[in-house]
C-alpha cells in the first residue's frame, strides 16, 4: 500500500479495486493515532505513531455483510485506555462492536450493544471514551413504535461489558430527527455529553445533554439562537467538543453551517454540509464539505481554508501534541492532513 503526500495531505489508497474507502473516523490514545473506515463489506484500520504525519498500511478488522455506509453511516472508533473499540451497523440490523487490547493487531469476535434485536437498524450511532476505560454509545433506536428515540449504553471496563440499554431522550412528539447522526464527547471520569437533531413542533434543531452513570443529568439544551422549520430530515449531523469545560457545537441549519461556543453568539461559517469539529488551546476548528471540495475554519480566522477540490464526509481529531488532524473521503481514498 502506497501513501502519497500531495499538498501536505496523505492518501490511504483504496484497499479494494471494486469498493472505495469511505466514512473515515479518527481516534487517539495510548501513544497511537488511528483512522477507521469502511470499504464494501469490510472495516479497515490504519495507525500512526508520529501524530498523524504518516500511517501504517491499513489492516482489516472484520467483514460485515451489508454494512451501512454513506450519510454518516459508517464504523466508529474510540480508544479507551489501552483498548481500541470499533462499532458498525449492518443495514437493518444491530450495533456490532469489536475490541483490540494489543494495539489493533488482533480483534475480538463481534458482539452486539443494543439489547433489542434490530432496534439500531437506522445505522446512525456515536461512541466516546476516556483514558480510564469509560465508554458511551448512542444511536437512533426503533424499538418503540411511532418514531426514533435516542438510546444509549455504557461501559466502565473498556467495552468488555455494557450496561442495560437506556432511553436517553424522547421528543415531545415522540420522534427525534429520523436520520441525522448523534454525537458524543467525553467530559472525563465517566461523564459524557450527547448531541442530536431534535423535532419540536416541526423545528429541527440540535440539542445537547450531559450524562453521568449512564443517565441524563441535565435538561436538553438547544444549540444556537436561530431555528430551522423543516418537513423532513436533512440527513446531516454535527460536531461536539469540550473547550475550557464548556460544550462547543457545530451544525447545519438550512444551507448554512454554524459554530456555537458557550457565552458567545453563534458564528456563521458558510454554506455546506457534513461539518466536523475539534478543539485545542487555540480554540475551535471546523471542517465541512461543499460542492467545491473541503473547507475548514481555524481559530481566530475570518475566512475559510480550502483543503481539497474534491471529497466529502470529513472528520477532525485533536492529537496528543495539541495539533489537529483532518480526514475525509477523496476519489476512493482517505485523505489526512495535519492542521498545525
Amino acid at each position: 500500500m502506497l501513501f502519497a503526500a500531495v499538498l501536505l495531505a496523505l492518501h490511504l489508497a483504496p484497499v479494494s479495486p471494486t469498493a472505495p474507502n469511505r466514512q473515515p473516523q479518527l481516534a487517539a490514545g495510548h501513544n497511537t493515532v488511528a483512522v477507521v473506515f469502511g470499504s464494501g463489506e469490510s472495516i479497515w484500520l490504519a495507525r500512526s505513531g508520529d501524530n498523524g504525519r504518516s500511517f501504517s498500511p491499513p489492516s482489516k478488522i472484520a467483514e460485515l455483510p451489508k454494512m451501512s455506509l454513506g450519510r454518516h453511516r459508517g464504523p466508529r472508533l474510540v480508544i479507551a485506555g489501552k483498548t481500541m473499540i470499533v462499532s458498525a451497523i449492518p443495514t437493518g440490523s444491530d450495533l456490532f462492536y469489536w475490541r483490540s487490547t494489543d494495539g489493533g493487531q488482533t480483534w475480538s469476535k463481534p458482539a452486539v450493544i443494543n439489547d433489542q434485536p434490530t432496534s439500531a437498524r437506522e445505522g446512525l450511532q456515536a461512541m466516546a471514551a476516556d483514558d480510564e476505560g469509560h465508554v458511551a454509545a448512542a444511536w437512533l433506536d426503533d424499538r418503540i413504535p411511532g418514531g426514533k428515540r435516542l438510546w444509549g449504553a455504557f461501559s466502565n471496563d473498556a467495552g468488555a461489558t455494557w450496561s442495560k440499554n437506556a432511553m436517553l431522550y424522547q421528543a415531545p412528539g415522540r420522534t427525534i430527527c429520523e436520520c441525522c447522526h448523534p454525537s458524543l464527547v467525553s467530559l472525563g471520569h465517566g461523564e459524557f455529553a450527547v448531541m442530536w437533531r431534535n423535532v419540536i413542533d416541526g423545528y429541527r434543531d440540535f440539542y445537547t445533554m450531559r450524562l453521568r452513570d449512564g443517565k441524563p443529568v441535565s435538561p436538553a439544551v438547544k444549540q444556537g439562537t436561530g431555528t430551522w422549520k423543516l418537513d423532513g430530515c436533512p440527513m446531516d449531523g454535527g460536531g461536539l467538543a469540550v473547550l475550557n469545560g464548556e460544550l462547543v457545537s457545530a451544525w447545519r441549519r438550512d444551507h448554512d453551517l454554524y459554530l456555537a461556543e458557550a457565552g458567545k453568539p453563534e458564528v456563521k461559517l458558510g454554506e455546506g454540509q457534513d461539518i466536523a469539529l475539534a478543539v485545542n488551546s487555540k480554540g475551535a476548528y471546523t471542517i465541512w464539505s461543499t460542492a467545491g471540495g473541503i473547507e475548514a475554519r481555524l481559530p481566530g480566522a475570518s475566512s475559510n481554508m480550502h483543503l481539497s477540490d474534491a471529497g466529502g464526509f470529513p472528520a477532525l481529531l485533536t492529537l496528543p501534541d495539541g495539533s489537529i488532524l483532518a480526514a475525509w473521503e477523496e476519489n476512493g481514498s482517505i485523505a489526512t492532513r495535519r492542521l498545525e
